[in-house]
């Protein structure tokens, strides 16, 4: 494998407290990354920086072998990376399928309403059709996003992020609210992506999941890295475990 992406030496500060304090690690092209941590750690910081809608008060990000640190978010989008929130926020006037036409019609240089109207809508509606029956959404296709329970809200936010065609996907905890059955399904969604040309980096407390769909774990506590490398061996140190319980 080779590098797609990493950060060097992230620092951020709010209001004095470092949220980021010199963050650097790699994701490979084709693998699941999960960045975990307690509580407060800084997970959602770095992944924000990383997908350009905080700028890093030090450091530099790196994607696809070029350093993206001064390009705001909707350019990296266009280089090919991905980014989900922990909110979902699909555009609830449209249908369930225009929010994925949406994304599935984009060309990295038009607006992205161009999807949904004219020549390009019949296409574009038949590649969200298409990752609908991917993401099992297919029936729900003309539903407003509205009307759609959690699970399947979470389901259309990842499937409009896939649809996009990322290099790179960011996921700000997917499983979050979701029972054990929902989890279990959409992780395993997940965990099909990088054999399909998606790399994956993942925030999630889900620890469960995280350790059965993920191939490396980094590790962050009070805004450092404190452990990286395979899911048994970091999750066998004594300073993990200390971070997430507060004992040894």
């Amino acid at each position: 494998m080779s590098t797609l992406g990493r950060i060097d030496d992230l620092h951020i500060s709010f209001g004095g407290v470092a949220a980021a304090n010199g963050v650097s690690f790699s994701v490979e092209r084709g693998e699941l990354l999960a960045l975990i941590g307690p509580n407060g750690a800084g997970k959602t910081t770095v992944l924000r920086m990383v997908a350009g809608i905080l700028r890093p008060d030090r450091g530099r990000v790196f994607f696809d072998d070029h350093d993206v640190t001064a390009l705001p978010a909707h350019a990296r989008v266009r280089r090919g990376l991905g980014f989900t929130h922990q909110i979902v926020r699909p555009f609830y006037g449209f249908s369930t399928i225009e929010n994925v036409m949406l994304a599935a019609g984009h060309d990295r240089t038009a607006s992205p309403w161009r999807a949904i109207a004219g020549r390009s809508r019949t296409k574009a509606r038949q590649k969200a059709q298409a990752f609908l029956d991917r993401f099992g959404l297919g029936a729900q296709a003309e539903q407003s996003p509205r009307t759609l329970p959690l699970g399947q809200r979470k389901r259309l936010e990842v499937a409009r992020a896939i649809a996009l065609e990322p290099k790179l996907l960011l996921l700000d905890e997917p499983l979050a609210g979701l029972s054990s059955v929902e989890a279990l399904a959409v992780a395993d969604l997940i965990r099909a992506l990088p054999g399909q040309g998606v790399t994956i980096v993942l925030v999630e407390h889900n620890l469960s999941e995280v350790l059965r769909v993920a191939d490396r774990l980094v590790v962050l506590d009070a805004g450092k890295v404190l452990a990286e490398g395979a899911p048994a061996d970091v999750m066998a140190r004594a300073d993990v475990r200390q971070a997430y319980t507060g004992v040894l």
